[in-house]
């Protein structure tokens, strides 16, 4: 039996499309879910026929709090992917979802939203991409894979995060193939 999948993107959802593309992975792709009703990543979902909802934070982030794990619970993962959400998840949400996260750093280097600008400015030779364990700290989860990306002497913000992002790509593919195994003893 696939394993069953929720991913949360925030974005252009160019990760989402890569997971959804695997077919070498047994999953199944039940829901993206996102908190921008204008992201890109809900139309790539629909192309692909895959249910969406969006879920907009609000005026209450309690009340959004309750609505995304309602949401999530009425897919029944087996394995919560955050592929560019740039929400932090509440610790009921992680304590119920096994929930990845990727993150535009080498963790625990430069955890938070502004990942990419911070290498940058403290001058480091390399950074990368992280997939971790999603708990209720921010970017603290264990990691799971890395990959080393060069940081080159005619970076900026946006190059670096580019090709941050063409890593992103398939380490994320290949961390839910190392995981799929463990994940497949509880479904």
């Amino acid at each position: 039996m696939a394993c069953r999948l929720v991913i949360l993107a925030s974005g252009t959802g160019s990760i989402a499309q890569a997971i959804i593309d695997a077919h070498e992975l047994d999953i199944e792709v039940v829901a993206v879910l996102s908190d921008q009703i204008t992201s890109q990543v809900l139309e790539r979902a629909k192309i692909a026929g895959i249910p969406t909802d969006c879920i907009p934070v609000g005026n209450s982030r309690e009340l959004w709090n309750i609505e995304i794990i309602e949401k999530t619970a009425g897919f029944e993962p087996d394995l919560v992917v955050s592929a560019g959400f740039m929400r932090i998840l509440p610790p009921d949400f992680v304590n119920r979802f096994p929930t990845i996260n990727i993150h535009p750093s080498l963790l625990p280097d430069f955890p938070g939203a502004h990942a990419v600008r911070d290498a940058l400015a403290a001058g480091v030779p390399k950074t990368g991409s992280t997939v971790h364990w999603v708990d209720a700290g921010v970017d603290t989860g264990p990691i799971i894979t890395q990959m080393q990306v060069p940081v080159l002497p005619h970076d900026d913000e946006r190059t670096l995060h580019e090709r941050i992002k063409e890593v992103e790509r398939g380490l994320m593919v290949a961390t839910i193939a190392l995981i799929l195994p463990t994940l497949e003893q509880n479904v």
